[in-house]
Protein backbone atom coordinates (compact mmCIF):
# COMPACT_ATOMS: atom_id res chain seq x y z
CA UNK A 1 0.00 0.00 0.00
CA UNK A 2 2.86 2.36 0.82
CA UNK A 3 4.52 1.62 -2.49
CA UNK A 4 1.25 2.27 -4.36
CA UNK A 5 0.82 5.60 -2.58
CA UNK A 6 4.41 6.53 -3.42
CA UNK A 7 3.80 5.77 -7.11
CA UNK A 8 0.62 7.85 -7.13
CA UNK A 9 2.36 10.73 -5.37
CA UNK A 10 5.12 10.71 -7.98
CA UNK A 11 2.49 10.63 -10.75
CA UNK A 12 0.71 13.63 -9.25
CA UNK A 13 3.96 15.60 -9.04
CA UNK A 14 4.92 14.71 -12.62
CA UNK A 15 1.47 15.54 -13.99
CA UNK A 16 1.58 18.93 -12.29
CA UNK A 17 5.03 19.52 -13.73
CA UNK A 18 3.88 18.51 -17.23
CA UNK A 19 1.07 21.10 -17.37
CA UNK A 20 3.30 24.16 -17.92
CA UNK A 21 5.38 22.16 -20.38
CA UNK A 22 2.30 21.58 -22.56
CA UNK A 23 1.26 25.24 -22.43
CA UNK A 24 4.75 26.49 -23.28
CA UNK A 25 5.25 24.31 -26.33
CA UNK A 26 3.37 26.77 -28.55
CA UNK A 27 5.43 29.76 -27.38
CA UNK A 28 8.36 31.03 -29.43
CA UNK A 29 11.71 29.93 -28.04
CA UNK A 30 15.29 29.71 -29.31
CA UNK A 31 15.94 26.52 -31.23
CA UNK A 32 18.02 24.05 -29.25
CA UNK A 33 19.34 20.82 -30.72
CA UNK A 34 19.59 18.09 -28.13
CA UNK A 35 22.10 15.30 -28.69
CA UNK A 36 20.75 11.77 -28.69
CA UNK A 37 23.62 9.46 -27.76
CA UNK A 38 23.33 6.48 -30.14
CA UNK A 39 23.66 2.83 -29.20
CA UNK A 40 26.80 1.14 -30.51
CA UNK A 41 26.60 -2.22 -32.28
CA UNK A 42 28.51 -4.49 -34.64
CA UNK A 43 27.24 -6.44 -37.64
CA UNK A 44 28.74 -9.05 -39.94
CA UNK A 45 28.01 -10.56 -43.35
CA UNK A 46 27.56 -14.19 -42.30
CA UNK A 47 25.34 -13.71 -39.25
CA UNK A 48 22.12 -11.84 -38.59
CA UNK A 49 21.78 -9.58 -35.57
CA UNK A 50 18.37 -9.32 -33.88
CA UNK A 51 17.08 -6.34 -31.93
CA UNK A 52 14.06 -6.81 -29.67
CA UNK A 53 12.20 -3.54 -28.98
CA UNK A 54 9.69 -2.92 -26.16
CA UNK A 55 7.01 -1.96 -28.72
CA UNK A 56 6.08 -2.73 -32.36
CA UNK A 57 8.32 -1.14 -34.99
CA UNK A 58 6.77 1.53 -37.21
CA UNK A 59 9.74 2.92 -39.16
CA UNK A 60 13.34 1.99 -40.00
CA UNK A 61 15.85 4.23 -41.80
CA UNK A 62 19.24 2.83 -42.85
CA UNK A 63 22.21 5.17 -43.11
CA UNK A 64 23.85 3.45 -46.08
CA UNK A 65 23.71 0.56 -48.52
CA UNK A 66 26.16 -1.33 -46.31
CA UNK A 67 23.25 -2.50 -44.15
CA UNK A 68 20.19 -4.70 -44.69
CA UNK A 69 17.28 -4.71 -42.26
CA UNK A 70 13.76 -6.14 -42.05
CA UNK A 71 11.08 -6.74 -39.44
CA UNK A 72 10.55 -10.31 -38.34
CA UNK A 73 7.44 -11.73 -40.02
CA UNK A 74 5.61 -12.92 -36.92
CA UNK A 75 7.08 -10.51 -34.34
CA UNK A 76 6.41 -6.84 -34.99
CA UNK A 77 8.91 -5.73 -32.35
CA UNK A 78 11.90 -7.68 -33.69
CA UNK A 79 14.30 -6.17 -36.27
CA UNK A 80 16.84 -8.25 -38.23
CA UNK A 81 20.04 -6.44 -39.26
CA UNK A 82 23.13 -7.67 -41.13
CA UNK A 83 25.92 -6.36 -43.35
CA UNK A 84 25.08 -6.18 -47.06
CA UNK A 85 28.78 -6.24 -48.03
CA UNK A 86 31.84 -7.75 -46.37
CA UNK A 87 34.42 -5.75 -44.44
CA UNK A 88 32.95 -2.27 -44.94
CA UNK A 89 35.22 0.23 -43.20
CA UNK A 90 33.29 3.46 -42.57
CA UNK A 91 30.93 3.60 -39.62
CA UNK A 92 27.28 3.79 -40.62
CA UNK A 93 24.02 4.12 -38.72
CA UNK A 94 20.30 3.45 -38.68
CA UNK A 95 17.24 4.73 -36.79
CA UNK A 96 14.04 3.10 -35.56
CA UNK A 97 10.68 4.52 -34.41
CA UNK A 98 8.29 2.32 -32.44
CA UNK A 99 4.56 2.81 -31.95
CA UNK A 100 4.97 3.98 -28.35
CA UNK A 101 6.70 7.07 -29.76
CA UNK A 102 10.26 6.03 -28.97
CA UNK A 103 13.03 7.07 -31.37
CA UNK A 104 16.20 4.93 -31.34
CA UNK A 105 19.56 5.75 -32.92
CA UNK A 106 22.35 3.23 -33.62
CA UNK A 107 25.96 3.58 -34.80
CA UNK A 108 27.16 0.47 -36.60
CA UNK A 109 30.61 -0.93 -37.39
CA UNK A 110 31.60 -4.09 -39.25
CA UNK A 111 33.12 -7.01 -37.38
CA UNK A 112 33.98 -10.44 -38.71
CA UNK A 113 33.02 -11.88 -35.31
CA UNK A 114 30.58 -9.65 -33.37
CA UNK A 115 30.59 -10.07 -29.61
CA UNK A 116 26.79 -9.71 -29.47
CA UNK A 117 24.18 -10.66 -32.08
CA UNK A 118 21.00 -10.31 -29.98
CA UNK A 119 19.96 -7.05 -28.31
CA UNK A 120 17.05 -6.61 -25.91
CA UNK A 121 16.38 -2.87 -25.89
CA UNK A 122 14.18 -3.00 -22.79
CA UNK A 123 16.97 -4.66 -20.79
CA UNK A 124 19.52 -2.20 -22.17
CA UNK A 125 17.31 0.76 -21.25
CA UNK A 126 16.93 -0.54 -17.71
CA UNK A 127 20.71 -0.49 -17.42
CA UNK A 128 21.54 2.72 -19.32
CA UNK A 129 18.40 4.85 -18.91
CA UNK A 130 17.18 6.83 -21.92
CA UNK A 131 20.53 6.95 -23.74
CA UNK A 132 20.01 6.11 -27.40
CA UNK A 133 16.26 6.88 -27.44
CA UNK A 134 14.05 9.93 -27.49
CA UNK A 135 10.42 10.81 -28.15
CA UNK A 136 8.94 11.11 -31.63
CA UNK A 137 5.86 13.35 -31.70
CA UNK A 138 2.92 11.72 -33.50
CA UNK A 139 0.63 14.11 -35.34
CA UNK A 140 -2.50 12.55 -33.83
CA UNK A 141 -1.30 13.31 -30.29
CA UNK A 142 -0.68 16.98 -31.00
CA UNK A 143 1.79 18.56 -28.59
CA UNK A 144 1.69 15.67 -26.12
CA UNK A 145 4.61 13.30 -26.56
CA UNK A 146 3.80 9.57 -26.50
CA UNK A 147 5.82 9.12 -23.31
CA UNK A 148 3.88 11.93 -21.60
CA UNK A 149 0.59 10.45 -22.78
CA UNK A 150 1.68 7.05 -21.48
CA UNK A 151 2.59 8.59 -18.12
CA UNK A 152 -0.80 10.28 -17.79
CA UNK A 153 -2.59 7.05 -18.68
CA UNK A 154 -0.47 5.14 -16.16
CA UNK A 155 -1.38 7.64 -13.43
CA UNK A 156 -5.09 7.35 -14.21
CA UNK A 157 -4.86 3.55 -14.28
CA UNK A 158 -3.05 3.50 -10.91
CA UNK A 159 -5.14 6.18 -9.20
CA UNK A 160 -7.84 3.83 -7.93
CA UNK A 161 -10.38 6.65 -8.16
CA UNK A 162 -14.00 6.03 -9.20
CA UNK A 163 -15.11 9.58 -9.98
CA UNK A 164 -17.97 8.64 -12.35
CA UNK A 165 -20.53 6.47 -10.56
CA UNK A 166 -23.64 6.50 -12.74
CA UNK A 167 -22.39 5.22 -16.11
CA UNK A 168 -22.44 1.43 -15.94
CA UNK A 169 -23.91 -1.72 -17.45
CA UNK A 170 -24.48 -5.13 -15.86
CA UNK A 171 -25.89 -8.39 -17.16
CA UNK A 172 -25.04 -12.11 -17.32
CA UNK A 173 -22.55 -11.70 -14.48
CA UNK A 174 -20.51 -9.05 -16.33
CA UNK A 175 -20.29 -5.47 -15.07
CA UNK A 176 -18.82 -2.71 -17.24
CA UNK A 177 -18.42 0.85 -15.97
CA UNK A 178 -16.80 4.21 -16.64
CA UNK A 179 -14.58 4.82 -13.62
CA UNK A 180 -13.42 8.28 -14.66
CA UNK A 181 -13.36 10.84 -17.45
CA UNK A 182 -10.44 13.26 -17.74
CA UNK A 183 -9.20 15.89 -20.18
CA UNK A 184 -5.71 17.10 -21.02
CA UNK A 185 -4.83 19.55 -23.81
CA UNK A 186 -7.76 18.69 -26.06
CA UNK A 187 -7.65 14.95 -25.37
CA UNK A 188 -10.21 12.90 -23.44
CA UNK A 189 -9.12 9.97 -21.29
CA UNK A 190 -11.82 7.37 -20.60
CA UNK A 191 -11.05 5.11 -17.62
CA UNK A 192 -13.10 1.91 -17.84
CA UNK A 193 -13.46 -1.19 -15.69
CA UNK A 194 -14.84 -4.65 -16.46
CA UNK A 195 -15.76 -7.14 -13.73
CA UNK A 196 -16.48 -10.83 -14.38
CA UNK A 197 -18.49 -12.35 -11.52
CA UNK A 198 -18.86 -15.72 -13.26
CA UNK A 199 -16.45 -18.62 -13.61
CA UNK A 200 -16.56 -18.30 -17.42
CA UNK A 201 -13.79 -16.13 -18.93
CA UNK A 202 -14.94 -13.09 -20.91
CA UNK A 203 -12.88 -13.04 -24.10
CA UNK A 204 -12.75 -9.49 -25.45
CA UNK A 205 -13.30 -9.10 -29.17
CA UNK A 206 -13.19 -5.29 -29.28
CA UNK A 207 -14.16 -2.04 -27.54
CA UNK A 208 -16.02 0.49 -29.70
CA UNK A 209 -16.72 4.22 -29.30
CA UNK A 210 -19.68 5.36 -31.44
CA UNK A 211 -21.77 8.52 -31.56
CA UNK A 212 -25.39 7.58 -32.36
CA UNK A 213 -28.89 9.04 -32.23
CA UNK A 214 -30.01 9.29 -28.60
CA UNK A 215 -33.60 8.13 -29.10
CA UNK A 216 -33.11 5.15 -31.36
CA UNK A 217 -29.40 4.32 -30.88
CA UNK A 218 -29.45 3.16 -34.50
CA UNK A 219 -26.16 2.14 -36.05
CA UNK A 220 -26.84 2.87 -39.70
CA UNK A 221 -24.06 4.46 -41.71
CA UNK A 222 -25.88 7.80 -41.75
CA UNK A 223 -26.68 7.87 -38.02
CA UNK A 224 -23.43 6.57 -36.57
CA UNK A 225 -19.94 8.06 -36.25
CA UNK A 226 -17.16 5.85 -34.97
CA UNK A 227 -14.41 7.39 -32.85
CA UNK A 228 -11.03 5.67 -32.93
CA UNK A 229 -8.83 5.90 -29.82
CA UNK A 230 -5.48 7.60 -30.40
CA UNK A 231 -3.91 5.35 -27.79
CA UNK A 232 -4.91 2.56 -25.41
CA UNK A 233 -3.14 1.96 -22.11
CA UNK A 234 -2.88 -1.79 -22.63
CA UNK A 235 -4.09 -4.55 -24.90
CA UNK A 236 -6.91 -6.50 -23.28
CA UNK A 237 -7.78 -10.01 -24.44
CA UNK A 238 -9.69 -11.66 -21.60
CA UNK A 239 -11.29 -10.98 -18.22
CA UNK A 240 -10.77 -14.22 -16.35
CA UNK A 241 -13.51 -15.70 -14.19
CA UNK A 242 -14.02 -14.06 -10.79
CA UNK A 243 -11.70 -11.18 -11.67
CA UNK A 244 -11.70 -7.60 -12.90
CA UNK A 245 -9.56 -5.44 -15.14
CA UNK A 246 -9.42 -1.82 -16.20
CA UNK A 247 -8.12 0.23 -19.10
CA UNK A 248 -7.62 3.81 -20.28
CA UNK A 249 -8.50 5.11 -23.77
CA UNK A 250 -7.17 8.38 -25.22
CA UNK A 251 -9.45 10.16 -27.72
CA UNK A 252 -9.62 13.55 -29.37
CA UNK A 253 -11.84 16.09 -27.62
CA UNK A 254 -15.42 16.32 -28.91
CA UNK A 255 -18.89 17.34 -27.73
CA UNK A 256 -22.35 15.99 -28.58
CA UNK A 257 -25.49 17.51 -30.02
CA UNK A 258 -28.62 17.28 -27.87
CA UNK A 259 -29.90 14.48 -30.07
CA UNK A 260 -26.74 12.38 -29.84
CA UNK A 261 -25.15 10.06 -27.31
CA UNK A 262 -21.80 8.29 -27.06
CA UNK A 263 -21.89 4.49 -26.79
CA UNK A 264 -18.89 2.68 -25.33
CA UNK A 265 -19.35 -0.99 -26.14
CA UNK A 266 -17.34 -4.02 -25.10
CA UNK A 267 -17.98 -7.15 -27.18
CA UNK A 268 -17.43 -10.76 -26.18
CA UNK A 269 -15.71 -12.96 -28.74
CA UNK A 270 -17.92 -15.92 -29.66
CA UNK A 271 -20.40 -14.85 -27.00
CA UNK A 272 -23.37 -12.64 -26.25
CA UNK A 273 -22.50 -10.91 -22.98
CA UNK A 274 -21.85 -7.55 -24.65
CA UNK A 275 -22.06 -4.45 -22.44
CA UNK A 276 -22.86 -0.86 -23.42
CA UNK A 277 -22.19 2.44 -21.63
CA UNK A 278 -24.18 5.55 -22.56
CA UNK A 279 -22.37 8.87 -22.18
CA UNK A 280 -24.22 12.18 -22.56
CA UNK A 281 -22.83 15.58 -23.44
CA UNK A 282 -23.49 16.65 -19.84
CA UNK A 283 -21.03 13.92 -18.78
CA UNK A 284 -18.37 15.02 -21.27
CA UNK A 285 -18.33 18.63 -20.12
CA UNK A 286 -17.73 17.46 -16.53
CA UNK A 287 -14.42 15.81 -17.48
CA UNK A 288 -11.79 16.40 -14.79
CA UNK A 289 -8.32 17.80 -15.31
CA UNK A 290 -5.56 15.20 -15.09
CA UNK A 291 -3.57 17.62 -12.91
CA UNK A 292 -6.19 17.09 -10.18
CA UNK A 293 -5.56 13.36 -9.92
CA UNK A 294 -5.26 12.25 -6.31
CA UNK A 295 -4.70 8.81 -4.82
CA UNK A 296 -7.73 7.18 -3.24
Amino acid sequence: MKNQFKILWVCAVLLTALQPCFSQQNKTAPAVLEKIGPYQMQVTYDKTSHLIFPAPILYVDLGSEYLMASKAQDARNVLRVKAAVKDFEPETNFSVITDDGSFYSFNVRYSSSPEIVSYDLKTIQNKTGSAGRNDALFEALGNISPSSAALIMQCIYSSGRHTVKHIKSKSFGIAFSLKGLYINKGKYLFHTQAVNRTHVPFNIERVNFNIVDKKTARRTALQQRELLPLSVYKAQEVIEGDSSDQNVFLLDQFTLEDSKILLIEIFEKNGGRHQTLRVKNSDLVKARLTSNLQPQ
